[in-house]
C-alpha cells in the first residue's frame, strides 16, 4: 500500500528502454502497443473516476435541496395547523380567511411554536375586520332540540275523537 508520501514508480511511456537482467534494451513493438493500451486505460479510469466523482458530487447536492425543500414544506404544514388554531382563538369567523392573509411574517421556532401569529392576527383585524367575530358571543342562533320526541299513541288508548283525527292525518299522507 501506498501513501502520498512514498515515492511512486513512474509509468513508462511508449520510448522508455525495457531492463532486462539489468541490461536496457529497446522496447519491441509488442511492448509499445501494450504500453499505449496500459496508458489508454489509465486515462479511461481516470476520466471514469473523475465522472463518477462529479456524479456523486451532484447527486449530494440534490439529496441536500430535496432535503431542505421537504424541510420547509414539512414546516409549512405545522404552521398552517398551528395557525388555524390561533385563528379560532384570535376570532376568525371562517377558517378559509387564512388563504386571504400574508404569512410570510410567521415562522416556525426551533421549540416547534410559532412565532408572529399574534401580530398577523391583530394587522388582519385592522385590514379584514369582517373575518373576525366577537370571540366572547358563543350563541347559537338556533333553538337545541326537544329533550324527548313525541310518542305516538297507542289506538287502543285513543278516545273515539282522537282516533278519527289521527286516521284522517295518516289517510291524508298516503294520498
Amino acid at each position: 500500500m501506498t501513501t502520498e508520501a512514498d515515492p511512486v514508480d513512474p509509468v513508462p511511456t511508449e520510448d522508455d528502454p525495457v531492463t532486462v537482467a539489468d541490461k536496457p534494451r529497446e522496447p519491441t513493438e509488442y511492448e509499445r502497443r501494450l504500453r499505449r493500451e496500459s496508458a489508454k486505460h489509465r486515462t479511461d479510469a481516470k476520466a471514469a473516476r473523475d465522472e463518477a466523482d462529479r456524479i456523486k458530487a451532484t447527486m449530494e447536492s440534490e439529496k441536500e435541496a430535496i432535503r431542505a425543500q421537504a424541510k420547509a414544506d414539512a414546516d409549512l404544514r405545522v404552521i398552517r395547523a398551528e395557525l388555524k388554531a390561533a385563528a379560532i382563538a384570535a376570532g376568525m369567523v371562517d377558517l378559509d380567511g387564512l388563504k386571504l392573509l400574508d404569512l410570510s411574517g410567521v415562522k416556525l421556532s426551533e421549540s416547534g411554536d410559532i412565532e408572529g401569529a399574534d401580530a398577523l392576527f391583530e394587522a388582519a383585524k385592522k385590514a379584514k375586520p369582517y373575518l373576525f367575530g366577537d370571540k366572547s358571543n358563543t350563541a347559537s342562533i338556533t333553538p337545541p332540540p326537544s329533550p324527548k320526541a313525541p310518542e305516538a299513541k297507542n289506538a287502543r288508548d285513543m278516545t273515539p275523537e282522537e282516533y278519527a283525527i289521527a286516521r284522517k292525518q295518516v289517510t291524508a299522507i298516503r294520498r
